[in-house]
């Protein structure tokens, strides 16, 4: 038989973490998300929003106060938790009843993935951005929360950067992570509690009570996730035409904590350091100003050049990441 008729003839239970995240990988970076395919079967994290918005009109009502919206909040985030690790626990044991059941998990993993997407969003930014700053707006308010009309040029590349350097970390990083150490349980939580604070965990009226627990629980999943996501960064900077590592280090470790978020700003400050830019900065988010600090002490007009430049430390960053995998299921296999 053929090594790889040897291969799918393993029991899904023998297919090493790290060779399922390698080839799930390559697998995303190849396809990413087929529009045909979502067109007929809802992308798993559409269906895990339309749960919780079940959850967010049932019980988050205007009528009640902070404190019953608050345990409301956390018995949200305890059911739909739960219930990931359920399904994660399912399909791992459904995979295991077949050959090759690790193909199931590699389909899964690679969907949950977003290198292929974000590295499409982010260029599409590039490309609009260039044809002008209407366009720029526009395909850059796919992708951040902010108000796009209040940004010029600069602010929208800076955005675009922003957004490529953190969704690194949540979107790539943090889901890597936790599929090597939990499998598909740890994975499908992750998602799902990600997916609550990106659409309950506003500090507004209508979230600031209901998505307590869920923006807390994902900012501590996210600790050790955002600062490899920062560290990637860096070390991939120097592959990069005119990269700084050692000042993406540097930035990193001073401006990190910077940001109102306790994670972003490790991605973020690397990403700023490695390309000589000041990132973040005051920002409009409808009639709410944030008079956020800057993070570095480069330029703050950035340009569509530097969205490539941000874009091939990214593509390097995912690439260390994959030897990384991969060496670590080589050593495993010794």
């Amino acid at each position: 038989m053929s090594t790889f008729g040897n291969l799918l003839a393993l029991p899904s239970h023998a297919a090493d973490r790290m060779i399922v995240l390698v080839l799930a990988l390559c697998l995303d970076a190849l396809i990413g998300d087929p529009p045909m395919l979502y067109r007929l079967v809802p992308h798993p994290v559409v269906l895990i929003g339309r749960a919780i918005a079940l959850f967010e009109r049932r019980l988050n009502r205007e009528t009640r106060g902070p404190r019953a919206r608050r345990l409301r909040g956390v018995f949200t985030l305890v059911v739909l938790g739960f219930a990931a690790i359920l399904l994660g626990l399912a399909l791992s044991a459904l995979a295991s009843l077949f050959s090759v059941g690790w193909i199931l998990e590699m389909v899964i993993v690679a969907v949950l993935v977003a290198q292929r997407s974000l590295y499409d969003h982010v260029e599409r930014v590039v490309l609009a951005l260039q044809r002008g700053v209407p366009a720029g707006r526009q395909a850059v308010s796919q992708i951040v929360g902010r108000d796009p009309d209040a940004l010029d040029g600069f602010g929208v590349a800076r955005a675009g950067i922003e957004s490529l350097a953190e969704n690194f970390s949540d979107g790539i990083v943090a889901p890597v992570f936790f599929y090597a150490v939990a499998g598909l349980p740890g994975l499908l939580l992750y998602k799902t509690v990600n997916t609550l604070d990106s659409m309950i965990g506003h500090k507004n009226s209508r979230y600031l009570a209901f998505g307590w627990a869920s923006a807390r629980f994902d900012d501590l999943l996210n600790l050790i996730p955002a600062r490899l996501s920062g560290l990637l960064i860096a070390f991939a900077s120097t592959f990069v035409s005119r990269g700084r590592p050692v000042e993406a280090l540097r930035t990193m470790w001073r401006d990190a904590g910077k940001h109102r978020s306790p994670n972003a700003g490790w991605p973020e400050a690397a990403m700023a350091g490695a390309l000589d830019l000041a990132l973040a900065g005051p920002r409009r988010y409808g009639e709410l100003v944030v008079d956020d600090p800057w993070l570095g002490e480069g330029r703050a007009r950035a340009t569509p050049s530097d969205m490539r430049r941000a874009l091939m430390v990214f593509i390097v960053a995912c690439l260390i990441q994959l030897l990384i995998l991969a060496a670590l299921g080589l050593l495993k296999a010794r």
